[in-house]
Parts: structure tokens; sequence; C-alpha cells
């Protein structure tokens, strides 16, 4: 997925109200910057961090930049908008590109289904069960390689892992897709002292046969595509 517009780079200030940082742009002026992710952030948005942004012209849009990137040690990065990995597993869907949900014709986003909730995509194909795919953002990194998430808790991430194991006790095909959007990530395993409750709903839905699967992203100032699969941790996740 290419940035539709060049971004530039800025350092980063700070980063409140949960949609709103201040930044310096390189030619010295401070702006406001949307930040496109309604979570905690553990572990970025630090001030003084590099950070890359897609500047608009939009007249509908309060502000004139968008925060998508953050530079990390080691020449990684990290993607910010919360709101990539649905658009990039989307584009790997229709391109075939996430081998364990290939062979699906249709693939129909924000689906209804279970208790007043809606499913990221719905794979369809004649002859094969539906899939109920669910997608998190996943960027936080606390020790060594180990990707984790959630970053705070999220009782909406439980209800949907419940959805999800009431499909697969049921006889379909439901898929939770973590998609680590940094690229200093080689595995990945839950937070569970961060949200003790979406770890047991994690346990049990996988229990109950729904596929975990993860993914690694190819992250540029150009664009955040999809990259290969990383290995989930098998043990249990409630701690």
């Amino acid at each position: 997925m290419r940035f539709p517009t060049p971004l530039v780079r800025a350092t980063l200030l700070r980063r409140y109200k949960r949609f709103l940082s201040d930044v310096v742009l390189e030619d010295g002026r401070e702006v406001v910057a949307h930040c496109p992710n309604p979570g905690s952030m553990m572990g970025l948005a630090r001030p003084g961090a590099t950070v890359w942004l897609e500047p608009n012209d939009d007249p509908k849009k309060k502000l004139g930049f968008g925060w998508r990137l953050e530079e990390l040690e080691g020449g990684h990065m990290a993607g910010i908008d919360a709101g990539m990995p649905n658009r990039i597993g989307a584009e790997a869907l229709a391109e075939g590109r996430i081998p364990a949900l290939a062979g699906y014709g249709t693939i129909r986003p924000e689906q209804r289904y279970g208790e007043n909730s809606r499913i990221d995509f719905l794979l369809s194909e004649p002859g094969r069960p539906d899939a109920f795919v669910e997608v998190k953002n996943v960027h936080l990194r606390r020790a060594d390689d180990w990707a984790e998430f959630p970053d705070c808790v999220t009782a909406r991430g439980t209800k949907h892992l419940h959805e999800l194991a009431r499909i697969a006790q049921g006889g379909g095909r439901a898929v939770m897709l973590y998609v680590v959007q940094r690229s200093d990530c080689a595995r990945f395993r839950l937070a569970g002292d961060l949200d003790p409750a979406y770890a047991r709903a994690f346990d049990t839905a996988r229990a109950a046969g729904v596929e975990m699967l993860c993914h690694g992203t190819r992250i540029t100032t150009e664009g955040v595509w999809l990259d290969a699969p990383l290995p989930v941790d098998a043990a249990p996740q409630a701690r």
C-alpha cells in the first residue's frame, strides 16, 4: 500500500488527546499532526523521535498533516496508522499473498455477524466454508524480538475473540490475523499482563479452533506492505 503523497520528515514533540501530536518540521515550523491511533502506543510516541508525516491540502480536513511512521533504533520503522492493517490486508487478500487464506474468490469487508459486530473480512468460495477474518494492529515490543498485543485493555478485542470462538465451535472457519507494524520483530505473543481478560479469551478461542495467524510488514517511507508470516507463541497466553 503506497502512500498517495510523499512523506515529510519531522521531530515529535508530544502526542496528546489520543489523536493529536505536536511536531517540528525540518524547516523549523511547529505544526499539529493527526495521530491515527487510539491505543496507548506504549514504547512509541517518544519525544524527540524522528517521524514521517503525510501532508494534505484537503479543505475538509482540520489538520494539514497525518502521522504515518516513526523511526526506531537500528534503522527499523514502525507504522502508526492503526487502520493500515485492514488496508494492506485487503490488498494482500486480493492478490493471494496470504498463503493460509488463499483461494477465496469473494472478499467482502465489514460484514455483520455475531452480536452487533462486524467482521473485517468475510471470504467465500464455492465448495469451501466461509472464512471469518478479524484483523488486529500490533506495534508493541518490550523484550527481545517479540511483538505483543494488546498495548492496553481492549474489551472490544475480547468480544471479537468470543465471537470468533462461537463460529469455530459451530463448525465454521474463524481466523484472527495479527499484523505487526514494526520491522524489528520476528515472533508474536500476547501481552497477558496488560490485558488478562484478552489473554484468557485468546486461549479459549484457540482451543475452540480459531486460527491465530500473524504477519510482519515491510515498511518504507514510500508505503507499507504485508510481509511474511511470523510464528505465534504456542504456549498458553493467560498468566
